[in-house]
């Protein structure tokens, strides 16, 4: 008897999982080479990012140098074939501010041969840019 494939769920907590230990080649891993990540416009780090170097360079490293502790809490799975939705939280604190950031997120995951192929990030922007203001 083989191992049993990861789930796409099971794909998308890996991430989550290497993102909060800070893994950036355990996070990279689950993402396919023609990965494309779209942060949401209004988002201090807006645009889509691709390959998997591309998307922590930009997106990962990028959060670590203007945040302190900034976290992605997964809470809520919603998985329907390969599309996996969470539910999540972003705490954080800002470097040049020193203000708390509490948001809801929701995260759209498409899962295709084990990796990640698409990700799209829904967040209130107004939160983030109020943590970021003096």
């Amino acid at each position: 008897m083989g191992l049993t494939p990861e789930s796409p769920a099971d794909v998308v907590r890996r991430q989550y999982l290497a993102s909060a230990a800070g893994d950036l080649d355990a996070l990279r891993a689950t993402l396919a080479p023609d990965v494309e990540w779209t942060e949401m416009a209004g988002f201090p780090l807006a645009g889509t990012y691709r390959t998997p170097v591309g998307v922590t360079t930009h997106v990962m490293e990028a959060l670590g140098a203007d945040w302190d502790d900034w976290a992605a809490h997964d809470d809520t799975y919603v998985v329907d074939g390969e599309n996996v939705v969470v539910l999540a939280r972003y705490t954080a604190k800002n470097r040049v501010t020193g203000k708390a950031l509490a948001a809801r997120v929701a995260h759209h995951f498409v899962v295709r041969g084990g990796l990640i192929v698409r990700f799209e990030q829904f967040v209130d922007t107004a939160l983030v840019r109020d943590a970021m203001t003096p």
